[in-house]
């Protein structure tokens, strides 16, 4: 599909109520990028595009719904080189957590080993949300059997003072508490992380389900005030 025709179908999926609930969601984008097309038309679109590698290669979008529509592409990508190389491309451009967030391949799930020397170096990277992405596989792909001690180190290195950066750290940590909760309390115990991302994590583990009272009543003891 090419550009002026893709954008032609965008416009008339609009909907001007979801197009102001996402302009309150997403600050950080000009208001103007955003037409307002629901998730669910996206991914439609996605998965009835024709020539979507041409589609791949249009970067810069202008549009926050150009950049949703490249993630859901890349979701269902099923070559892993190839899929990783469009990520490589696609994330300098990535500019909103909410692309950020769901960019996620399947083809990653049955990749692990080879995914992860790129997850440690998303997690390095200088711009914010290459970082939030790295966060997010790592919160994804390596919390159950793939599981390393070293691995939460790798997001509590990282010093990045960006809002979004520090809020997937807190989420990282408190994810990390609901599975591997004693290889992961030092991080708190020791107040190994920064006093937002700390108090944070604590926060979002009091909030969650997957967390036993009793670990809760103990997280809370560490609260910094």
């Amino acid at each position: 599909m090419k550009q002026e025709a893709l954008l032609e179908t965008l416009f008339s999926l609009q909907d001007v109520s979801y197009q102001q609930m996402q302009r309150r969601l997403l600050p950080t984008l000009d208001p103007d990028t955003i037409i307002g097309v629901r998730t669910p038309e996206l991914r439609r679109l996605a998965k009835e595009m024709e020539n979507a590698d041409a589609f791949l290669l249009q970067l810069p979008h202008r549009y926050f719904e150009e950049n949703q529509l490249h993630s859901f592409v890349l979701e269902r990508g099923k070559n892993f080189e190839t899929t990783i190389g469009n990520v490589e491309a696609f994330l300098p451009f990535v500019d909103n957590w909410a692309t950020c967030d769901q960019l996620s391949p399947r083809v990653f799930r049955k990749h692990r080993r080879e995914l992860l020397p790129y997850v440690r170096r998303w997690i390095a990277s200088d711009r914010p949300y290459t970082i939030r992405f790295g966060i997010g596989m790592l919160m994804s792909h390596y919390l159950d059997g793939d599981f390393d001690p070293a691995y939460p180190e790798w997001v509590a290195a990282v010093q990045n003072e960006d809002y979004y950066v520090k809020m997937m750290a807190a989420w990282y940590f408190a994810t990390a508490l609901a599975k591997q909760f004693d290889a992961v309390f030092p991080f708190l115990s020791e107040y190994r992380l920064d006093t937002w991302t700390h108090n944070k994590a604590i926060q979002k583990s009091v909030e969650s389900y997957r967390i036993m009272p009793e670990q809760k009543e103990i997280l809370k003891q560490y609260r910094v005030k």
